[in-house]
Parts: C-alpha cells; structure tokens; sequence
C-alpha cells in the first residue's frame, strides 16, 4: 500500500496541497487521511483513487454539495445504492445538456471556419 506525503498526493492528483485539506475538512473525503506519527498526512491508493472520483466529478460541474452527499452515501456502506444512482444519474443528465449545448456551439463555430476558409479558398 502506497503512503504519501500531501506533496505527493498533491503532485500525483494535479491538486494542490490546499485542495487536498478542503476536501477532508469538509467531508469529501471518504475516511480521515491516514497520520504518520509526525502527525503529517499519509495519502493511501484508495484515497487516491476516491480523489480522481471528486476531480471527476467537480471537473463535470458536480456542486459541492453533492460531492458530499455522495461521500457521505459512500461512507455508510452497502443499503444505499439507488440514492447513489439517484444522484449521479441526475449529474449524467446535467452533463449531457451541456455536452448538447457545447456541442452545438462547436457547429457554429465550425460553421464559421467553413465560411472563412471558402473565402480564402477564393482568394487564392
């Protein structure tokens, strides 16, 4: 099992080190963030592992609170799938909407690379 500093963590997740402390001071965490007997933090696999997850889903435009919600779910185990599902199918739902919408944005713009690159084409 892999026990790293909070550098580290921070350094192999693409967080900063203050990112790390918010996340387990305000319960993203899934466990408290093992103590080496310095009293340093240790990171482990799965914390690094359920850090990737709260990227992800922050990343997706997850709001704080949700993140919570879920980890909070997470931590109490096994009877709580469908409020699991629950959640992060209506996450789904809101990324494909943007997704849509971006997608749509995208069209306009190539759209207007098309006009721009057929009156070069007509230039040259």
């Amino acid at each position: 099992m892999t026990a790293l500093t909070i550098s580290e963590a921070a350094a192999r997740s693409g967080l900063s080190a203050h990112t790390l402390r918010y996340y387990e001071r305000d319960g993203l965490m899934l466990a408290s963030v093992d103590r080496a007997v310095s009293g340093h933090r240790r990171y482990t696999d799965r914390d690094l592992t359920w850090i990737e997850m709260i990227t992800r889903l922050r990343a997706t435009g997850m709001p704080i609170r949700d993140v919570r919600r879920y980890a909070a779910l997470v931590r109490a185990g096994d009877g709580n799938e469908a409020e699991r599902l629950e959640l992060l199918m209506a996450h789904r739902e809101r990324v494909e909407a943007q997704l849509a919408q971006v997608t749509s944005h995208l069209r306009a713009i190539d759209h207007k690379i098309g006009i721009y690159e057929g009156k070069l084409d007509q230039t040259a």
